[in-house]
């Protein structure tokens, strides 16, 4: 069946394999992988419009450079998945984001093809820059290409990196894959055309020739240097700015013409020193429903791609939509609320913010740093900001939550989407840090809400205050609660949902339905925490006093987490009672459904009384 709706695909198992095939079957090929990355992503959920997108690029790549020998660095990974099916792994996409199955980005335990392990944005020019310093000190003659985003260049990091490779003149080739018509004009024949002039061996000799022959007439030299730039900037002006980073800039081309590409990859691949490709292509490519709709489209369930719909969302609200509607809620009241996201917008549910409230709305793009350190400018100035931002991101702005939110105690309220356990995008994304990495700053308030009507609480109790908040929330739907008129929570203060005998479980965040079915089970006291910081300490002491054994259930790494907080209070007050931690075990949770995590890490309401009982027994 393979062979015979793929026969061009079929056959290739490896690059070895695609290098062998005539230039004509080329882009039969890409025709092929389409078609095959379509029907394979519909059938088992994942990224689907980037990969779309970088078809002939993914083909071109691999029929030029000597993978793996040569090294090819995919920067975050949504686009990867032709880069896997090129690379033996075609047989295996139907595993690809499920348990023990393909991982989602590319990753180095998977595939000597897969260089770098992401799923973060803007990390492939740093980690390509050492990779291609390393081959230059070996004179392994080896070469590096890092493949990266308009939107992923956007980071500061990137520029980072560029600077550094510029100034130092090592050989290595950057891709821009731009497919939002927002750097450049569009591509034309003129601009192949040029592309090929300037990546000729014609061009590169007369190039570096007569940069030696007038090095002794400074002012010949630099009318050449700007004639050059000039002709360059012509053809794209953001050449320029490249140019002046050190690199030797070509483009933009069209990233769907195989021909023009292979053709300039083959000249670039002879050229020394730092270069830089700008192509062009449209994401979602050769899907006209992704085409149409890209973000719809960039990360999609299991759907029907012959009827090129996806299937409708769930009728109970997600998290981020509660998260949302807070905002345009208080945002109609308050002109001074700012809303912040680091180009997440869809994803932190501020769409309909974004519409309503324009001027309050603020896309930053991938740029962390800048979005904690923008919302302290703004509480300076008497505005109340609110960054919306993913657990697994606010990693990369540690030093900003510190330096210049929490030294100077400022009122930013950051909205911490998907903490804890997020499923199928595994280790890079998973929100298992958060508390640990909070808790210990001075001057920060740190909340779980149990469901959404504690969001809306959480995030007014927040709004009201004049410090740094945190509200840290899981992925997926709410729990389908009723909301309640938004009042302010007492500082600190948990909630006794249940009494019990012997055991008091003490619940930080979403998952108190499973510590209920186990408090019913057991007949064991159960109490929704509700605050990481400040803890609740006379309660705490309270039921370290009646229960014999006290249990923490949270989703965060036990290092440094929530339970370590109690244990911590326990050990300064000298009530030492037996303390059973339930949470994220110091490893890295690989990707799987957010049950079969729960089941594996023993967070599901079985392993809880499990444990629970194996504790009681000691």
């Amino acid at each position: 069946m393979m062979q015979k709706t793929y026969p061009i695909l079929s056959q290739i198992n490896s690059p070895d394999d695609l290098r062998l095939l005539p230039k004509e079957q080329l882009q039969p090929l890409c025709a092929e992988l389409r078609s095959y990355l379509l029907e394979s992503v519909s059938q088992t959920s994942g990224h689907l419009a980037s990969g779309l997108g970088v078809v002939e690029l993914t083909v071109a790549l691999h029929y030029v450079y000597q993978t793996p020998f040569d090294q090819l660095l995919w920067d975050v990974g949504h686009q990867a998945y032709p880069h896997k099916i090129l690379t033996g792994r075609r047989e295996q996409m139907h595993t690809i984001r499920q348990k023990n199955g393909l991982h989602p980005f590319p990753w180095r335990e998977e595939s000597p093809f897969d260089v770098l392990s992401v799923g973060h944005s803007s990390t492939s020019i740093s980690a390509g820059l050492g990779i291609a310093v390393a081959a230059q000190k070996e004179n392994a003659g080896r070469k590096t290409v890092c493949v990266i985003g308009d939107g992923a260049i956007t980071a500061g990091m990137a520029f980072e990196a560029l600077n550094h490779a510029g100034s130092i003149h090592t050989d290595m080739l950057v891709i821009l894959n731009d497919n939002e018509m927002s750097i450049s004009e569009n591509v034309g024949a003129l601009n192949n055309h040029l592309a090929r002039l300037f990546t000729g061996s014609l061009y590169s000799t007369l190039r570096e020739g007569g940069k030696k022959l007038l090095s002794g007439l400074p002012p010949i030299k630099e009318f050449v240097r700007r004639t050059e730039e000039q002709v360059k900037g012509f053809v794209s002006p953001v050449g320029t700015m490249f140019e002046t980073l050190g690199f030797n800039y070509i483009g933009p081309i069209d990233g769907h013409d195989i021909e023009e590409l292979i053709s300039t990859l083959k000249n670039m691949r002879n050229l020394s020193g730092p270069q830089f490709l700008h192509i062009k292509t449209k994401k979602g490519k050769g899907y006209t429903p992704a085409e149409q709709d890209p973000i719809g489209f960039h990360g999609v369930p299991k759907f029907d791609h012959t009827s090129g719909k996806l299937p409708q969302g769930k009728s109970i609200p997600t998290y981020s939509n509660i998260f949302g509607d807070w905002l345009c809620e208080i945002a109609a009241q308050d002109p001074k609320l700012v809303g912040i996201t680091p180009a997440m917008r869809e994803g932190s549910g501020m769409v309909e913010f974004s519409k309503r409230f324009p001027q309050q709305y603020f896309d930053v793009a991938i740029a962390e740093q800048h979005a904690v350190t923008f919302a302290a400018g703004l509480a300076i100035a008497g505005y109340k900001p609110v960054v919306a931002i993913y657990s697994s991101f606010l990693q990369r702005a540690y030093d900003q939550l510190i330096h210049d939110v929490a030294i100077q105690n400022l009122p930013v309220i950051f909205a911490i989407d998907r903490a804890g356990i997020v499923g199928a995008d595994g280790q890079t994304h998973q929100g298992a840090f958060d508390l640990s990495f909070m808790r210990c700053i001075p001057n920060m308030t740190v909340m779980c809400p149990s469901d959404e009507n504690e969001l809306r609480q959480m995030l007014y109790t927040a709004y009201q205050m004049n410090t740094p908040v945190a509200v840290r929330y899981p992925r997926g739907n709410a729990q389908g609660v009723a909301l309640t008129p938004m009042q302010g929570l007492a500082l600190g203060k948990g909630n006794v949902l249940r009494t019990g005998q012997k055991v008091a479980i003490l619940n930080f965040g979403a998952l108190l339905n499973e510590a209920k079915s186990v408090a019913e089970q057991q007949d064991y006291t159960l109490v929704d925490m509700r605050f990481v910081k400040p803890l609740d300490e006379a309660l705490i002491a309270q039921l370290a006093e009646s229960h014999d054994l006290l249990v923490t259930l949270e989703e965060n790494a036990l290092q440094g987490g929530a339970g370590s907080a109690v244990n911590e209070y326990l050990q300064k007050i000298g009530k030492i009672r037996p303390l059973v931690m339930l949470g994220i075990p110091d490893e890295f949770v690989p990707p799987a459904t957010q049950p079969e995590a729960y089941e594996s890490l023993g967070l599901n309401a079985e392993s809880i009384i499990q444990r629970i009982q194996q504790a009681l027994i000691k």
